[in-house]
């Protein structure tokens, strides 16, 4: 590995009467030429206010995460050599050490590009606080590994536990076939493990019968255990999988931790789950995942009994579905780089990153999901969220609108699809067509959050429109638009989802419209009151990316509070849902956003174990959980 030509060290530091503070760089020259005209680039979601205050550098341009300074006329940075330069007004305070640059480059006076290497952001003023345990040891009430933990089960441990388990002489083809389905699921997700079952018997393994039960719910299971056969009851698919599932965790469990886990020798499990939606969301724009990093996830929500995947496919930072009606979509709109029309961000260097999902890449994702009961539901993220979409589109922009009328909070100027433009409609049919071939969930979710408040003012179409439909403001053209893509959905026999923003300015028609409740749990209750179906999803408690501590070592975002497993774990999405309500909420959902996760390690940290907390919480009775033996069997499951 080529070691670096520059690093750049960053620390925060307080100023009285300023609460977001400021940065100070050092850029070290670890080359063996000196270099003068140069520019240096960070990317950093604790961004500068418009007019920084710079002492010894010259503030250029700031374009959402990307800032760029320039060193002082005249200065030479020789080898060895460091340069020193302090950015003070900040729009936010840094609160770990994940709030300061992410990455940098350093731009030659020959416009030639060479990338920086950054470390993590230091403290200057208070100490630096190191990053707690997270995770308790965890107490077993019962010696059984199961997670999410079921409904309700009577099991009496056995002293050993069989070498595998097997199906018995006359099982049907199809139930050979699920065997084998879960079998290569478990060698997916531990390639080293004992396998839990054989399709031929097995010297010291025991015996596992199908039952059909018609009575039994799709997604329900029942199993018996007795000392030579297992009986597995279910009526569909779905419920035989989990079936199976729970089979190989209790087996996995009992040989890689046999002196806390058991395999019964009899008794029950009777086990339903406590939502129809159990949902894990993952942002592929800020940070793309490769194929097999996809699938790979879907395999542990499969694990974890998880059953709908929400595809992130577009945001500002790239567009990452290919459309064959719009090839730049995934040229220009899934390229970020120094020379693109994409500038870099969220951990990007020198070098330009690329990275999209052909079509045939995604049928093989869904039809991988479909196979293990989990169903993916796409979405693009419109209006607002487009920048990569309108730089692969220019005609989509209104171009009597000034290019810096508005921004949206991530700091993207002009960022939204204006729904004046009649071209805007032709184009996500277009994208629609597209999408209804290659997905057969009944949702798609079209975003709509996060507009900011004067969008589309400066624009004169959009005037035009509010003049005449008669639409109040931002929210009113927001609402029109909702209603419009709500018609062409429908007309293609699909659903609306998004996040609960689809519902200001007056919404969309609520029948049947399923929302994400994100900003805080009460906004969950006010939808269903209004009639829409809702998945709770709120940050403090389901946002992946959140801190799960407050002390500065601790990496992740803090703009929605600090998160600790305990609290995802503890968390009851019903809340204070009137028991009329309660109908309307669907059911709850992890959300991976990717702005932090600039490799696996970090995505480990973050994500696990707060994604299997979530799904018991998902699946589990709320007089079933229990924190402290959750505790005790997470480190069991799978990671990314």
């Amino acid at each position: 590995m080529t070691s670096a030509l520059f690093r750049l060290d960053n620390a925060w530091h307080p100023i009285e009467g300023d609460a977001g503070g400021g940065f100070t760089f050092i850029l070290t020259n670890l080359s063996d030429a000196a270099v003068s005209g140069f520019k240096l680039v960070y990317t950093s979601l604790t961004r500068t206010i418009d007019a920084p205050v710079c002492d010894n550098a010259v503030y250029l341009r700031r374009n959402a995460n990307f800032h760029e300074f320039a060193a002082p006329a005249g200065f030479t940075l020789a080898p060895g050599a460091s340069w020193r330069f302090v950015v003070d007004g900040l729009l936010r305070p840094a609160r770990h050490r994940t709030d300061g640059a992410k990455s940098a480059y350093v731009t030659l006076a020959d416009g030639s590009h060479t990338t920086a290497a950054v470390g993590d952001l230091m403290l200057e003023g208070r100490h630096s606080e190191p990053a707690p345990i997270l995770l308790p040891q965890g107490e077993l009430d019962q010696p059984f590994s199961l997670q999410p933990w079921p409904a309700a089960l009577s099991l009496v441990p056995g002293a050993a536990f069989p070498v595998a388990l097997y199906p018995v002489p006359g099982t049907s083809a199809d139930d050979l076939r699920a065997i084998d389905g879960v079998l290569a699921l478990y060698r997916r997700l531990f390639a080293v493990g004992h396998v839990p079952f054989s399709l031929v018997s097995v010297h010291e393994g025991r015996a596992l019968r199908f039952v059909a039960k018609s009575e039994l719910a799709a997604e329900a299971y029942e199993l018996s255990f007795s000392a030579n056969e297992i009986l597995l009851s279910s009526s569909a698919a779905a419920g035989r999988q989990y079936g199976l599932v729970a089979l190989a965790q209790l087996l996995h469990g009992a040989r890689a931790d046999a002196e806390q886990f058991r395999f019964p020798l009899s008794g029950t499990i009777a086990d339903h789950p406590r939502y129809s939606w159990r949902g894990c969301h993952l942002d592929v724009s800020r940070q793309f995942y490769p194929v097999a990093d996809v699938t790979r996830l879907i395999d542990i929500m499969a694990w974890l009994k998880l059953n709908t995947f929400h595809w992130h496919l577009s945001d500002d930072e790239a567009w990452r579905l290919e459309i064959k009606a719009y090839p730049a979509l995934t040229t220009v709109g899934a390229t970020r780089g120094p020379d693109e029309p994409l500038l870099p961000q969220l951990g990007n260097s020198a070098e330009p990153v690329v990275g999209y999902y052909s079509q045939d890449e995604v049928r093989a994702i869904v039809a991988h999901a479909a196979a293990i009961h989990v169903e993916v539901v796409p979405e693009i993220d419109i209006p607002g969220h487009s920048t990569a979409a309108l730089a692969a589109l220019p005609e989509l922009v209104d171009g009597q609108e000034a290019p810096d009328s508005y921004r949206s909070v991530q700091g993207f100027p002009n960022n939204a699809l204006n729904p004046a433009i009649e071209l805007t409609y032709e184009f996500l049919g277009k994208v629609f067509d597209e999408m209804v071939e290659l997905f057969p969930s009944r949702y798609i979710h079209i975003g709509g959050d996060e507009v900011a408040n004067n969008t589309w003012l400066a624009s004169p179409l959009a005037k035009k429109l509010m003049a005449d439909e008669n639409l109040d403001g931002t929210f009113g053209i927001q609402s029109y638009f909702m209603k419009r893509i709500q018609e062409m959905l429908s007309a293609r026999g699909k659903t609306l989802a998004g996040w609960d923003e689809v519902s200001h300015g007056g919404g969309v028609a609520p029948e049947g419209t399923l929302l994400m409740a994100w900003q805080k749990p009460e906004v969950g209750i006010e939808l269903a009151r209004q009639g829409y179906d809702v998945v709770m999803t709120p940050g403090q408690a389901y946002y992946l990316d959140m801190v799960q501590a407050e002390e500065w070592q601790e990496p992740g975002a803090s703009w929605a509070g600090t998160v600790p497993p305990a609290h995802t774990y503890g968390y009851e999405a019903e809340g204070d849902f009137p028991e009329e309500l309660k109908g309307r909420m669907k059911g709850v959902q992890a959300c991976i956003w990717s702005e932090h996760f600039l490799n696996r390690d970090y995505f480990n940290h973050l994500v696990f174990p707060r994604l299997p907390a979530i799904a018991e919480a998902a699946w589990t009775p709320k007089s079933e959980k229990n924190w402290l033996r959750f505790a005790a069997i997470v480190s069991l499951n799978p990671r990314y």
